[in-house]
């Protein structure tokens, strides 16, 4: 049986559709986010307590570093860029972060805690394969909904704020038509309609808030037709005092979760954006990651809030059928553009914050429920469910000063203030308890060659024996570890592989051996070349035939790459010997 085929794409990556098409698409991949930029800007901006000259510069600069990470993301510059179009500004990750740094140091401070956390980004992207069983759907999922939880109270605060212009009807009424128009697309809308709620929901909100006076078009007339605003450039806070260290560990957790965010994106829009299925290499998603990773260097030399990945990529590639990096390259350049128009600039700024803060809560919503998705799907049992309530719960007892809220005064207040970072710490630390059991993982270091497969051998038939698996079982076992070395081999590649190393390690879940074979990296994608061997005829080539054997041995195959290393991970089914199994079962 062959692989489904994805006729839905019209166009893949790689491709080139019409310029109008492509243009067209472009436009209106970035018309979804103007809003939403505007959205997340101007509630950090406004809950910081800045002023407007402030706000008009942070903008601008959003929606061009915004831009240009959209263009390099369409493109491939050594390990930058992902030759995908991955739109990319502000989100809602960083509000409860960012507005407090603003709060409490300026914008002078947030840009210094960018620059730190984005190069914590960069060197996170660089191991990321060394994080991996640190870094679990158990932890992306609660950094989530801690995520949403914490920047809920800013935004509804917000919001409260806000509203005090006018009549004492006018700020609650406005939010509730803005909410309602939201949800009422969000619910019943087709999925063609979805993609354009922020600017109806918004543009719904905004006719309710003029007709109370609430929107105030000075600003938009009054602005030049083609320009830049006033330049507004905060500088750098070098003054490294409790503030910035107590607000330091904040930062770091939610740039790693915007980095767990933009992984699970990658993989998504990898999946989507191809006819034959394929393996997600992890080298692409690396890319895009550097890419944001200098679009925050940039975001904070300029003065604005940090930017990540959106989570509408997939959904939007899929809709459109359009996966055509052409349509980033495009779609960045228009907003640059729009970027050097300030009366449009200046009509986003002058949104209401009820009709903002009402569109962003609908998005917190959804961020809440997809980390509780992500967690859920990790085959959650009572262990996990552990890490994520007590996380969760101290997160929220700490953002709310339930806990000993006597103690948390001066240094101590502002260091265990921040629930994100309080419940995101506890959940590292609880899985890397659970991890402790794993450490215990047999380990083999050896050239990555042909002429250590009898010390593999070995090293598996010695695992096999401890784990009391009976004759048949050891030697499948066996079997798989020479596969899986002739597969990263590819037989035509066994001289450019002289001088690099490769490190096994094997750990037993019940009847089941897991094997990690970490080599460098090649080429080649095993995972690939396995699903591929359904399509070929009965009489494969010489260099298929140790794809067909590993098929056979292994009852699962999964093949990360990234740009420091190969990750293949083999699961082979095994049986204890019936004396074993009787020891085990008196036991």
């Amino acid at each position: 049986m062959s692989r489904e085929i994805n006729n839905n794409v019209l166009y893949e990556p790689d491709e080139r559709p019409p310029f109008l098409l492509a243009a067209g698409l472009g436009f209106q991949a970035v018309m979804g986010m103007l809003v939403a930029v505007a959205a997340y800007v101007t509630i950090i901006v406004h809950t910081g307590g800045q002023n407007d000259s402030y706000l008009s510069w942070a903008v601008f600069s959003a929606f061009a570093v915004s831009g240009i990470v959209i263009v390099l993301n369409s493109l491939r510059v050594w390990r930058f860029g992902a030759r995908y179009t991955l739109v990319t500004g502000p989100s809602a990750v960083f509000v409860a972060v960012c507005a407090i740094a603003l709060r409490e140091g300026g914008p002078a401070m947030m840009s210094t805690l960018i620059i730190v956390s984005a190069v914590f980004q960069l060197a996170l992207t660089a191991k990321l394969s060394v994080l991996r069983r640190i870094i679990t759907p158990t932890v992306s999922g609660t950094v989530l909904i801690l995520l949403a939880g914490t920047a809920m109270s800013v935004v509804l605060e917000s919001m409260s704020d806000s509203g005090s212009a006018g009549p004492i009807a006018a700020g609650p009424i406005t939010a509730a038509v803005s909410l309602g128009a939201v949800l009422a697309l969000r619910l019943f809308a087709k999925a063609s309609w979805q993609q354009w709620t922020p600017i109806i929901g918004i543009a719904v909100g905004c006719t309710v808030a003029t007709m109370f006076g609430l929107f105030d078009f000075r600003g938009v007339t009054e602005a030049p037709l083609f320009g830049v605003p006033e330049l507004a450039w905060p500088g750098f806070h070098l003054d490294f005092g409790v503030e910035f260290w107590a607000l330091l560990p904040g930062f770091i957790i939610v740039f790693l979760a915007s980095t767990i965010n933009s992984i699970g994106e990658g993989i998504a829009v990898q999946r989507v954006s191809w006819r034959l299925p394929r393996a997600t290499d992890f080298r692409t998603i690396q890319g895009a990651l550097n890419s944001v990773s200098v679009g925050n260097l940039l975001a904070a030399g300029l003065g604005t809030v940090p930017i990540a990945l959106y989570p509408t990529n997939a959904a939007r590639t899929a809709l459109t059928g359009v996966a055509a990096r052409h349509v980033g390259m495009y779609g960045g350049i228009i907003l640059i553009a729009i970027a050097l128009l300030p009366p449009v600039l200046a009509f986003l700024v002058a949104i209401p914050g009820t009709v903002l803060t009402a569109y962003v809560v609908v998005m917190l919503g959804l961020m809440f429920v997809e980390g509780m998705k992500i967690i859920l799907q990790d085959n959650i049992d009572v262990r996990r469910a552990t890490v994520v309530g007590v996380s969760f719960w101290l997160g929220m007892g700490f953002q709310h000063d339930l806990i000993f809220p006597e103690l948390l005064t001066g240094t101590w207040g502002t260091l265990l203030g921040n629930g994100m970072t309080i419940g995101s710490i506890s959940a590292i630390f609880l899985t890397m308890v659970l991890e402790i059991p794993h450490l215990r993982r047999q380990r083999l270091n050896v050239s990555l060659g042909f002429e250590s497969l009898p010390e593999i051998d070995g090293f598996l038939r010695s695992f096999a024996t401890k784990a009391g698996w009976n004759e048949s079982s050891t030697n499948r076992l066996r079997s798989a570890g020479e596969e899986t070395l002739s597969s990263l081999l590819q037989f035509g590649h066994y001289e450019e592989a002289k001088g690099r190393r490769l490190a096994i390690t094997a750990h037993l879940t019940g009847r089941t051996a897991e094997l990690e074979f970490m080599a460098t990296p090649n080429e080649e994608n095993v995972e690939d070349r396995i699903s591929y061997l359904s399509e070929l005829t009965q009489v494969p080539d010489a260099e298929e035939v140790s794809f067909r054997l590993l098929r056979h041995y292994a009852s699962s195959v999964r093949h990360q790459k990234y740009h420091n290393v190969d990750i293949v991970t083999v699961r082979v089914e095994g049986s204890r010997h019936v004396h074993s199994e009787s020891l085990s079962e008196v036991g």
